[in-house]
């Protein structure tokens, strides 16, 4: 059974600002509230940072979890209020149906497959002068407009569309009225991968959060990326995407 939990994070606290400051870090304290996970389980979490001065973990696993080691460390344990909520995330799921529509909140790390690199590093271009049969290179889009055209670009293989935002006769330069995406967020980290140090050891990410609305057109496969999130680079806080009711028009 799936759950969905949001954990109240302190920022002041010196364990906070070693969480916030490193996905290796808080993917660990993560899974610190999972005992007995089996390895092959996924875990997907994202800091949604809407109020700076109390940002927000949610988490979606696949067993019930305990975040009283988060709350103690780095969250407000002798405060009133719900230090965290964990929620049955299986109502949401039975609600998924063709044609409903959601507001959506997504972190991902868009990414480009190439045998080219443009500017590559030492161990890409020693790789790239050995030639032969090879894997391709793994590189973040840069450009807001390249990281929202990589995700227009794939949500049919998600299980949904982004319909048509409602405007006033805006349309894009091609003719197309904009559709309901937007990039809220964009940040680029670099850090270290496992105890390593060296520039080639170095995590990069590119990791954008969008928001709007979107349409179903496959229950079953937007549930699939519920659970196993979209996108690369899970363990450092990307992938998680979540849906919102819409307010009944009258």
């Amino acid at each position: 059974m799936p759950y969905l939990s949001r954990i109240r994070i302190n920022p002041l606290r010196a364990e906070s600002r070693k969480l916030l400051a490193s996905p290796r870090a808080m993917h660990a304290a993560v899974q610190g509230g999972l005992p007995g996970l089996p390895e092959q389980a996924r875990t997907l979490w994202r800091l949604d940072p809407d109020n700076p001065h109390r940002p927000n973990l949610l988490v979606l696993t696949t067993d019930k979890p305990d975040w009283t080691h988060l709350v103690e460390q780095a969250g407000w344990p002798g405060a009133e209020g719900e230090h965290s909520a964990i929620r049955d995330y299986t109502p949401l799921l039975q609600q998924l149906a063709p044609g409903r529509s959601f507001a959506f909140r997504l972190t991902a790390n868009p990414v480009q497959n190439t045998t080219r690199p443009d500017k590559p590093t030492a161990s890409q271009q020693t790789r790239i002068d050995a030639g032969g049969r090879r894997r391709g290179f793994r590189l973040g889009h840069r450009t807001a407009e390249a990281q929202l055209n990589w995700f227009l670009t794939r949500t049919a293989r998600w299980g949904f569309d982004i319909p048509a935002a409602q405007l006033d006769g805006t349309h894009d330069t091609d003719g197309a009225p904009p559709r309901d995406a937007r990039i809220t967020t964009r940040h680029r980290r670099s850090f270290g991968k496992g105890q390593a140090t060296t520039k080639e050891a170095q995590v990069v990410l590119n990791s954008v959060t969008f928001e709007g609305r979107l349409r179903i057109t496959d229950p079953a496969l937007l549930t699939q990326h519920l659970l196993a999130g979209i996108g690369p680079s899970k363990a450092y806080g990307c992938g998680l995407l979540t849906l919102a009711p819409l307010p009944e028009r009258g």
